[in-house]
């Protein structure tokens, strides 16, 4: 099998990696790639929003892609997928009118009520007025959400009315085009949150296993919200039987949703969940692979991935057989530029990537995510989220420790990361 994978982050190397030690895949190939994507793919250069770009590379005979995993979500929502299967190429991620469950918060919610799937209950508002009256009605902590796509980064939790206010307005604020947007501002849910994938054929859904991830920049949960700055595989203080929980209250009634709206979903759904006092409430739902989730949870897994996934992309993921899991626990540690979650500073040299794929740091390896090479053929930072460290063992502790050994090979000037990824669920 011969696979494309469109996106350049760390979430793309993973794929890419897990593709590259598949024994069904004879060729990996990515677009646009970076520097450690090229080192397991060959890669190349395309505009990954452009349908018909993506198409006519996944149809050029260097590539004669046998399936396409779309990484990222703005290619989904821009509907790279639907150009792909009217082109008749098996592809794995969702049309964009699916991929709608990800680009508006605000179909989510419609979508949930529909099937009756928990969640927090929400306004969705378009004025000053509406959102005042909806942060009345909540009170502290607030959770206001920009409706549209913004990179994990368009959610604020504040204790602060008026710097809740001040983020709503800039959510509704008349875009370049003229059109107001919307904002969700919606109760907030305690308890733990949980990251659960699921593949589905639009009919068919099979979960992954669960992480959790870590949103804010700084230890203990404090500052700004980022994209993610690490995750880790399995849940030891989860429920056994959380995963068919979900798989029956959220994944398989969303997917049944939409399916009867006439909008099937096929690709990767991904429920951002919270495990409330009340029971699980659906945070967010996303259109693809997580990031950094992936990276810790294919670290597990031991089912060859490109089957699973071209089986959900041709509809015959019933006839899969069932998943086949590592014992061993996973830890992902993000390694950000200077000033993420802001504007990151790039160009930076990128030290000791060679110690550690020597195994200098047993048990670990590094997955790009903003790199490339300069002229002089040297890796250095191209974005704000610029390595993700991913570490195996017999447990958590164990992958803990592995991870944060390897980072300790790595040099980035002015580079910063979470020093407590997974520390309290080891301690358990």
């Amino acid at each position: 099998m011969r696979i494309l994978v469109i996106g350049g982050g760390a979430r793309e190397h993973a794929l890419c990696r897990s593709f590259s030690l598949d024994p069904e895949v004879t060729e990996v190939h990515c677009a646009p790639g970076n520097a450690g994507i090229a080192e397991v793919a060959t890669v190349h250069t395309v505009d990954a929003l452009d349908g018909d770009a993506v198409a006519a590379l996944a149809q050029d005979p260097r590539v004669a892609a046998d399936l396409v995993v779309v990484g990222p979500e703005a290619p989904l929502v821009a509907g790279v997928a639907d150009v792909l299967r009217e082109r008749g190429v098996p592809v794995f991620g969702p049309s964009a009118e699916a991929a709608r469950l990800e680009g508006s918060k605000a179909f989510a919610k419609d979508v949930m009520a529909g099937a009756a799937v928990p969640t927090a209950r929400s306004y969705v508002c378009t004025t000053p007025d509406e959102i005042d009256t909806a942060l009345d009605a909540f009170g502290p902590p607030y959770v206001v959400k920009d409706d549209g796509l913004a990179a994990g980064k368009g959610v604020v939790v504040t204790e602060d009315v008026e710097a809740a206010r001040a983020h709503a307005l800039g959510c509704v604020a008349p875009g370049a085009d003229g059109e107001a947007g919307r904002v969700v501002i919606e109760e907030f849910l305690d308890g733990p949150e949980v990251s659960l994938f699921a593949v589905t054929d639009g009919t068919t859904v099979v979960p992954l296993q669960p992480a959790q991830d870590f949103k804010r920049a700084l230890d203990a949960d404090e500052g700004p919200n980022t994209g993610g700055m690490g995750a880790y595989s399995p849940l030891p203080w989860a429920d056994p039987k959380l995963v068919d929980e979900i798989q029956q209250t959220v994944l398989q009634p969303t997917v049944d949703e939409l399916a009867r709206r006439g909008t099937p979903f096929s690709g990767l759904l991904y429920a951002g969940l919270a495990l409330t006092s009340r029971g699980v409430r659906v945070i967010e739902f996303n259109a693809r692979f997580g990031d950094p989730e992936t990276q810790a949870v294919l670290a597990r897994l031991k089912t060859p991935l490109a089957g699973l996934l071209h089986a959900a992309a041709t509809g015959r993921l019933a006839d899969f057989p069932p998943l086949r899991w590592s014992e061993d626990a996973a830890v992902t540690v993000v390694v950000a530029a200077h000033n993420y979650p802001g504007t990151p500073r790039t160009g930076d040299v990128i030290e000791g990537l060679d110690e550690v794929a020597a195994q200098d740091a047993p048990g670990a390896y590094v997955l790009h995510a903003g790199t490339k090479r300069d002229e002089q053929g040297q890796v250095v930072s191209a974005g704000g989220r610029v390595l993700s460290v991913t570490a195996t063992g017999e447990t958590l502790t164990t992958a803990r420790d592995r991870a944060y050994t390897a980072l300790t090979r790595l040099h980035l000037p002015g580079s910063h990361h979470r020093t407590d990824i997974a520390s309290k669920a080891a301690e358990n």
